[in-house]
């Protein structure tokens, strides 16, 4: 126990905490169970020492521990919490929790067991399709940690601060919000800048290498974190793969379930469902029609990769301005409201708002006496009426 203390005051000390601030501050830390699931390399750890830096030096009353540690000298995650809760501790926080067999069981053993004991974890966002066979919904709250928003990659870039601006807002008052906002900053060089390297925080660390150490990312979720929580066989793996740069190769994919099933060698059964893991991995998203019956049950209709930082990552010669549009508008507003596939224009928002998504020409024809219809446009400071930037969407969250 006392190397585990020693590795958290070392952890803390040695870590910079620039950013995030605005999921601690929506989390009830009173909570008796809380995680934090989100993709590999947007800041969960980070967030969870930055937590953790708010308790004074030396306080024994909390504990961080990642599973991922072989330094950790106990047997279960179970037996390290009882000695840590006997010896006065009440907030266990554990990080990479999606590493540990059988989690999910040990967690509600201690949920049930130890009623003082509080508990944060973070794992991988495929946490979300895990049938752990052991009901944790009615315990935990969770709360799922995106990359940056271009808000927050701005905060990061300028050191200037600016608040969230809610859809409704957008939509009613963007005239008057941009033009404030571009009071302080040239929006469409960081825009730029945000769709190339943005979205993860490690461009701290390096720009240059930003492709590098995500394709490597990208590669580590798909060799190690879904094979290790599905049983995945390797040859199975090499297929998802193959339909990943197939789909990055054919943006945006309108798909052909057959066609892609022979060329991967996969049943469609079995491509549907790596498709489901791809998407709560938060590699690609999958679009659906609006007021399908069926809704996931059945094929996409459109099949997005999750950000424009992996579409320059996984297809550098050949990308579409087209679908790096699509791709941040999904994106950002997919964190805050429902999108689903229009019938006319392009993609309606919490079943209301009705969006055509393009370049500075865009007309607006297709949206001709559509109620609550708005272009978004690329390349552009400031709208007008309907007329709304696309960069504006990144500061939903």
């Amino acid at each position: 126990m006392e190397s585990l203390y020693q590795y958290q005051n070392q952890l803390i000390a040695s870590t910079e905490f620039s950013f995030r601030r605005s999921l601690l501050d929506k989390i009830d830390w009173e909570e008796r169970l809380i995680g934090i699931i989100g993709a590999r390399g947007v800041g969960k750890t980070t967030c969870l020492l930055q937590y953790l830096s708010g308790y004074t030096p030396g306080d024994r009353s909390v504990l961080y521990v990642t599973l991922d540690n072989i330094a950790n000298p106990y047997p279960t995650l179970f037996a390290l919490a009882e000695d840590f809760y006997r010896q006065g501790g009440e907030r266990l926080v554990i990080d990479e929790i999606h590493k540990y067999p059988n989690w999910a069981a040990e967690i509600k053993n201690l949920y049930d067991l130890y009623p003082r004991l509080k508990i944060v974890f973070s794992g991988s966002s495929v946490l979300k399709l895990m049938d752990a066979h052991t009901d944790l919904s009615r315990r935990s709250v969770i709360h799922h940690l995106h990359g940056l928003s271009f808000r927050e990659f701005i905060g990061i870039r300028t050191g200037k601060p600016f608040p969230v601006v809610a859809l409704g807002d957008i939509v009613a008052e963007h005239e008057a919000i941009s033009l404030s906002i571009s009071r302080e900053i040239r929006p469409l060089p960081l825009f730029s800048d945000y769709l190339k390297f943005g979205y993860y925080p490690y461009f701290l660390q390096s720009e240059a290498s930003y492709s590098f150490k995500l394709e490597a990312t990208l590669n580590f979720i798909l060799e190690n974190e879904i094979p290790a929580m599905f049983s995945l066989e390797y040859r199975n793996v090499q297929k998802m793969k193959r339909a990943l740069r197939y789909i990055a190769g054919n943006l945006p994919y309108q798909p052909n379930i057959s066609k892609l099933s022979e060329a991967v060698e996969l049943n469609r059964n079995t491509l549907l469902q790596y498709l489901s893991f791809l998407e709560k991995a938060d590699v690609i998203t999958a679009l659906y029609p609006a007021g399908s019956f069926y809704g996931k049950l059945t094929k996409p209709g459109k099949i997005l990769l999750h950000h424009p930082n992996i579409v320059f990552t996984l297809s550098p010669g050949s990308v579409s301005t087209g679908n790096l549009r699509e791709c941040l508008f999904v994106n950002q507003v997919q964190t805050v409201a429902s999108v689903e596939l229009a019938p006319k224009g392009d993609f309606l928002v919490q079943e209301k708002f009705l969006f055509e998504v393009g370049g500075k020409g865009k007309s607006n024809k297709q949206l001709a006496g559509k109620i609550d219809s708005f272009l978004v446009l690329d390349d552009i400071e400031h709208g007008t009426k309907s007329r709304i930037p696309l960069w504006l969407f990144g500061f939903l969250y």
